[in-house]
């Protein structure tokens, strides 16, 4: 059987690989070149496989108008406008080149999520090594067809869709030229509650649709994230800041350095300890096989007497017949004098 995998500026990314971790920037820039250079340092010495951006102007993404279609109700960004909200939040496009020369000079990858095919234009410039598809997007086809025909690998972000949506989305990838597609099971919640993520769907998920599968994960903590690896998730993507508590639209939801190596750390441990089925004994048992319990005589016997259940007795440490052979032991003879406390042998039995 085929394991899918793609690969990432040289890194593999499948089942039988480290869980990929990617570092996502979003907003958390809030509005500072300084700090979201700072914020790529950060992923880099935590051991993220990536930063991501996400690249589009307010203009790009929605419409500059207050009426009620355009207000949000509830949640973190109660009563602004879509249009407010992402004139603070988006990533000015002039800084996207110096994030990419600072990422690649640091050694680790960068790519962004195109919310247009301008955007897409401007990420080709820069060479992006891949796509990812935010969860709002899954359902826009033509800007997945167009992320396609770069030829570069895409990952796509499932929250809110459905399984025909999600197949759609897959269907228009492929059919547009993608052959490296990842997608991740997603709650598009800000944050959202662990109970709400339902990790039985990612295995579900891989026998489905058979891409690479992984994980967006928007819960506080990283309990969800280290979890998923646990049923199969590749990949694993959570907002990063420098501080929680620095006001931006992200930062609440969003992982602090010392939480972000933690999870690279604690991911990679999940993943490695999934190994393969094996019943056999382990490298760390070896030294401890014998203090396992065993028969050991616990009296002095002569030639030729008949072993009694007084004579014998299971106890550690293991260097004796084991317990399951005591009562094919029992009512025969010693074939030589025993002394007490020594370990039962096959020898020693007539």
């Amino acid at each position: 059987m085929t394991i899918p995998s793609l690969s990432i500026d040289g890194r593999r990314i499948a089942a039988d690989a480290s869980p990929y971790i990617i570092a996502e920037l979003s907003a958390n820039h809030n509005g500072s070149l300084e700090t979201a250079l700072k914020i790529v340092e950060e992923a880099k010495r935590a051991g993220a496989d990536a930063i991501k951006l996400q690249t589009y102007r307010p203009d790009t993404i929605t419409l500059d108008c207050d009426s009620d279609d355009f207000k949000i109700e509830g949640g973190l960004w109660d009563g602004r406008t879509l249009y407010e909200l992402y004139e603070e939040a988006h990533m000015p496009w002039e800084w996207h080149r110096p994030l990419f020369e600072h990422a690649r000079k640091l050694g680790i990858t960068i790519f962004s999520s195109p919310f247009d095919t301008t955007a897409v234009d401007l990420l080709e410039e820069l060479g992006a090594p891949a796509y990812k598809i935010a969860s709002f997007e899954a359902v826009d086809l033509p800007l997945i067809e167009y992320v396609a025909k770069t030829g570069k690998p895409m990952i796509i972000s499932t929250g809110m869709a459905d399984a025909e949506e999600i197949q759609e989305a897959i269907d228009a990838a492929c059919g547009a030229g993608c052959e490296q597609l990842a997608i991740l099971h997603c709650v598009s919640g800000y944050p959202a509650p662990a109970e709400d993520y339902n990790l039985r769907t990612i295995p579900d998920m891989i026998g489905s649709f058979g891409c690479v599968t992984g994980l967006s994960d928007h819960t506080i903590d990283n309990t969800t994230a280290i979890t998923s690896v646990a049923l199969g998730a590749s990949l694993i993507e959570k907002h990063f800041t420098l501080d929680r508590n620095g006001g931006g639209p992200d930062d609440s939801f969003s992982l602090e350095p010392k939480e972000l190596a933690a999870l690279c750390r604690d991911s990679k441990t999940a993943w490695q300890a999934l190994g393969q089925i094996n019943y056999g004994r382990k490298s760390s048992e070896q030294g401890n096989a014998q203090f396992r319990r065993s028969l050991y005589f616990v009296k002095d016997m002569e030639e030729n007497e008949v072993i009694t259940e007084d004579a014998i007795r299971s106890v550690r440490p293991g260097y004796g017949l084991p317990p399951k052979a005591l009562h094919d032991i029992l009512g025969r003879r010693t074939s030589c004098c025993i002394r007490k406390n020594s370990p039962v042998k096959s020898e020693v039995i007539k």
